[in-house]
């Protein structure tokens, strides 16, 4: 049996190469200026985001490498340099002696609260003032259309 493949048109690919250009340039601007002028890179400051929204502070290290898109090696690495920075200590789960869970501590908060305003400046500054209102609101619907594509949520 003989498989056709669908092809890109000149418009998908034109699109595709858009996309990943684009995405790949923004991730890479905001990671450039949180190390600059946080000294964290991107992820570690998605994971002391993540612990500064939920109560206490806390999640379970399987749920936050869920949340940050992350694997469960992955995360447990950057939550190792992120306690040796003395940012997230982690403890014993409570409800089951094999899992962790990730603490933010006081100095993890504050280093957050100190890069957070930079950071969303680099936000605002790098997407949303380079697009209308519409753009924001298609990009918006564009997004959340493809997260449930791809997560089947």
């Amino acid at each position: 049996m003989t498989v056709m493949t669908r092809w890109l048109d000149h418009d998908e690919q034109q699109t595709w190469r858009a996309f990943l250009a684009a995405s790949r340039a923004l991730t890479d601007t905001l990671d450039r200026e949180l190390q600059r002028d946080a000294g964290m890179p991107h992820a570690y400051y998605e994971i002391l985001v993540r612990l500064s929204e939920v109560p206490g502070r806390r999640l379970r290290m399987s749920e936050l490498a869920d949340l940050t898109g992350s694997s469960r090696s992955r995360l447990s690495h950057a939550v190792a340099r992120l306690e040796t920075a003395g940012w997230v200590r982690r403890e014993e789960c409570p409800t089951d002696r094999r899992g962790q869970v990730a603490v933010l501590t006081e100095a993890g908060f504050a280093a957050l609260t100190a890069a957070a305003p930079g950071h969303v400046e680099g936000v605002r500054r790098h997407l949303f003032d380079a697009l209308s209102p519409a753009q924001v609101d298609q990009l918006r619907r564009i997004s959340e259309t493809l997260v449930a594509h791809l997560t089947g949520s």
